[in-house]
């Protein structure tokens, strides 16, 4: 114990001093001990792993117990908003004098490019996933919990709707659940695989049998959620960790990483790396240390690296000048400009075209889109078709740069959700860091054009 608290308080010094400690991290520190199901996802493996460990104890501690060690442990939302986990469920607090029940809804609408943690979670340890709604819901006075599954993910939610049959079956769910006079149900919902049903008031549209489209807000889902009542959305992630960080301590989960940017996160890594993977690490570490520890560095060695995108498809790229020294957290990668997202790192090297790299994503944008607000129905169409011509060497001059620039511009920040401005952010990486790239790539597909006779009007 004391030697805890003495490695706590160095952890923390160093924070302070906004240096982070890299030392390697400790298999007993991480939190997802089955992320690539080598052992039995079961309750009895579950079990035998640590979890439903206490957690009566943990309950009959209490809401605001639950609450403020959530608060402490600095847990931000892992689903890519990177909000203070326990601030938003102290949002909860606010007496309901109609009635009404309160449901948690964890989004597991894994639909983002690049994204692939939740779905190991589910798959591999779903009682984590189960037992963190279970804790979560007390915290916030919820009756249920509602697991919203991507419609794609079959053995998922095969694996998980076989646990919570299992936690029912042991007594950690239901009436009186683990023996606490606490009333609690967990229902698990596919979706049908609309990229557009991971924001939170689409998730909730759909959930209700309607058409997932992004709600107006306010009112906001803590007041009017799913079926018209105080709900809260959450991502996998962040509800599986909680019970951890329950028996562990606060102080234990804010040892790692740095200030404001707390605790372990899992990572994936794909694109041309050597071995693509998910991997849990410490929060604030070097993004080149993450690659060349665990993903086996770039293809053609560090050198060979173009761009990194570093928090799944919707955040901005950044060059490898800026890769060499960033940390992977919300602030360093904020700064950047860029963003932590889901943590999902896609690689690319200088085999890699940029352009086409970002025109295949607006693609996904364009096609995702639902359609309700025009500058994302329009304007993410209309920035596909220029990155479509050039891709295939048909733009009209280095002219059209500022011209999708301005178009970006005009998507972001002017839509119900957040779907435009993922889309507007990629477009504006490359522009920001590629455009001397760009201006000579142009100017020669215009001389090749005009060599041909080809008109460069629009």
């Amino acid at each position: 114990m004391l030697n805890r608290i003495a490695k706590t308080a160095a952890r923390t010094s160093v924070r302070a001093n906004g240096v982070v400690n890299n030392a390697p991290m400790k298999d007993q520190d991480r939190i997802f001990t089955n992320l690539y199901g080598f052992h039995d996802f079961s309750i009895k493996g579950a079990e035998a792993r640590g979890d439903w460990y206490k957690t009566k104890e943990i309950l009959l501690k209490g809401a605001d117990w639950i609450q403020q060690e959530m608060k402490d442990s600095g847990l931000r939302g892992r689903g890519g908003a990177g909000f203070p986990t326990g601030l938003k469920w102290s949002f909860m607090n606010v007496p309901v004098t109609d009635g009404r029940p309160k449901y948690l809804v964890v989004n597991a609408d894994e639909g983002e490019p690049g994204t692939c943690k939740d779905r190991d979670i589910m798959r591999h340890d779903p009682h984590k996933l189960i037992e963190g709604c279970l804790v979560a819901g007390y915290a916030m006075g919820a009756t249920a919990a509602y697991i919203y599954v991507r419609g794609e993910f079959y053995n998922e939610t095969s694996n998980l709707m076989y646990a919570v049959r299992e936690a029912y079956a042991a007594g950690y769910l239901g009436q009186n659940a683990c023996g606490t006079g606490y009333d609690f149900d967990v229902y698990v919902q596919r979706g049908a695989g609309a990229y557009v049903c991971g924001e939170e008031t689409a998730l909730i549209e759909s959930l209700e049998g309607k058409q997932g489209k992004p709600r107006l807000k306010p009112p906001f889902p803590a007041a009017i959620g799913a079926f018209g009542c105080p709900t809260t959305v959450n991502n996998v992630e962040t509800i599986a960790v909680a019970p951890t960080i329950c028996r562990r301590g606060a102080e234990w989960f804010s040892s790692f990483g740095r200030e404001r940017n707390t605790g372990t996160k899992l990572f994936n890594i794909s694109g041309n790396v050597n071995t693509p993977c998910t991997v849990e690490e410490t929060m604030s570490i070097p993004m080149r240390e993450l690659i060349e520890k665990h993903a086996g560095g770039v293809r053609g060695g560090w050198d060979n690296l173009l761009a990194v995108i570093p928090g799944g498809s919707s955040t901005p790229l950044l060059p490898k000048h800026i890769c060499d020294d960033i940390m992977m957290d919300f602030d360093a990668l904020a700064a950047a400009p860029s963003g932590l997202g889901t943590a999902a790192l896609i690689v690319m090297n200088k085999d890699d075209d940029p352009v086409e790299c970002i025109w295949r994503l607006m693609e996904f944008y364009k096609h995702e889109s639902c359609g309700q607000c025009t500058p994302c129905r329009e304007g993410v169409s209309w920035m596909n078709d220029i990155l479509k011509r050039w891709t295939f060497g048909q733009s009209r001059g280095p002219e059209e740069i500022e011209q999708l620039w301005e178009i970006s511009k005009q998507v972001e920040g002017n839509t119900i959700c957040a779907l435009a401005d993922g889309a507007a952010w990629p477009a504006q990486g490359l522009i920001r860091w590629f455009k001397p790239y760009l201006e000579e790539r142009f100017a020669e597909d215009v001389r090749r054009q005009e060599a041909a006779g080809v008109s460069l009007e629009v």
